[in-house]
């Protein structure tokens, strides 16, 4: 199920102080996702290894599709800004509960469970809340500045982490219980948002997206749904097993979390609008070539410190840049009665990649090595590239028998 605004009713203008809880809410609940690029350190300090990361992952991975559904079952009766609340507080209690976990077993898949259901619920109440509180004008100048703060959270996070690790000799349980402390203020911040803020309702639409796969799947719009998950498992496999990776090299994880995240929101801030004016197609495949050059850069990294330098720079310029492209793809390519569906499978395959992939990556990591695990990540920016150029292929073939 998803939900619609009504479109004749005039929504208020976004006031400051709201706005302000809204992006710093925003921002500190993202850093409890950014946690989960922690976890490849967790789970070694206490005797486990990678391919443990990667189970606990898949179990967000189910989570985040809960997640997802149950939004549009509970926003009606709670509201967005509420459920995101919840949800943040979600995401915090699942980061704290590894803290509290000294040995590796079953019970990990719990509080990896809670981080995917909380941050599945975030990814679509976040922007819901947003949304009802913003006109059609205003609108794409607050999504904006809602995805540049969320990926600062992810990405800064991380790097935060290990800083304070490395120099400050910060215990990791100290650091999970920080930042789930974090979330629970998110939790609060979009709480008094929701309260403070007048808004427009979501009206009920019933809108069975799991279903609508098929009708999708006839229509452009599967390449781009593909793509982003094959994009999400470049993305989530180098941030997750990035501190596996710089094993053995003089490169800093921390290096690469951080110059990923000043890249993301460097580029855009500044290039933004230049996509924009772009083509769509030439941007998208200029934008996932370099996402590729980035993982192949890891390659040459235990020869120099600049490749992985260069790898963080390409992927937070062609991941970061080509998300919202492919996002749009996904929309104007599917038919006008499936748009909600098919953005839905949008979300959901993005969290295939982010939490699905590495339960494959860690597995690879552990017992083959990370050549084959960056050859993998390398293939799967490769299929994306090539599903781009198919994608523009077909389109062109349907101009023409149209024409």
């Amino acid at each position: 199920m998803i939900y619609r605004l009504p479109q004749v009713i005039q929504t208020p203008t976004m006031r400051p102080f709201s706005a302000m809880l809204m992006l710093i809410g925003v921002l500190l609940a993202s850093s409890g996702y950014g946690a989960t690029f922690l976890f490849s350190m967790h789970f070694k300090s206490i005797g486990g290894n990678d391919f443990d990361t990667g189970v606990v992952l898949a179990g967000a991975m189910a989570g985040t599709f809960i997640g997802v559904s149950l939004v549009g079952w509970f926003v009606p009766y709670i509201g967005a800004a509420r459920m995101a609340a919840l949800a943040a507080l979600c995401v915090g209690t699942g980061v704290a509960g590894f803290a509290l976990i000294e040995r590796v077993n079953m019970v990990n898949v719990i509080p990896g469970f809670l981080v995917g259901f909380g941050w599945g619920a975030f990814y679509l109440a976040a922007p819901m809340s947003l949304a009802e509180r913003t006109s059609d004008a205003e609108r794409s100048f607050w999504f904006l500045r809602f995805a540049t703060f969320q990926m600062i959270g992810a990405g800064g996070c991380p790097a935060l982490a290990a800083f304070a690790i490395h120099f400050w000799h910060l215990s990791l349980g100290s650091v999970l219980y920080t930042v789930g402390g974090l979330c629970a203020i998110a939790s609060l911040m979009f709480e008094i948002f929701g309260r403070l803020s007048p808004h427009v309702r979501a009206s009920r639409v019933q809108e069975r997206w799991l279903r609508n796969i098929g009708a999708i799947a006839r229509t452009l719009a599967i390449y781009p749904i593909v793509i982003i998950a094959l994009g999400a498992s470049v993305f989530s496999g180098l941030m997750t097993f990035q501190m596996s990776l710089v094993q053995g090299t003089h490169a800093q994880a921390s290096n690469f979390f951080g110059l990923y995240t000043v890249s993301v929101v460097t580029t855009r801030w500044l290039l933004s609008r230049l996509v924009i004016n772009i083509r769509a197609e030439t941007a998208t495949k200029v934008l996932l070539a370099m996402m590729v050059l980035a993982s192949a850069s890891m390659f040459a990294m235990p020869y120099h410190v600049l490749f992985q330098l260069a790898a963080a720079v390409l992927l937070g310029t062609g991941y970061g840049l080509a998300y919202p492209i492919v996002q749009s793809q996904a929309i104007n390519d599917s038919d006008a009665g499936h748009r909600h569906a098919a953005l839905t499978w949008f979300v959901a395959s993005y969290f295939i990649g982010a939490f699905g992939f590495p339960s494959v990556g860690g597995w690879v990591l552990v017992h083959i090595g990370k050549g084959a695990l960056l050859t993998l990540i390398v293939a799967c920016g490769l299929t994306a590239l090539a599903l781009t150029v198919l994608r523009d292929r077909r389109r062109l073939e349907t101009l023409s028998a149209k024409g």
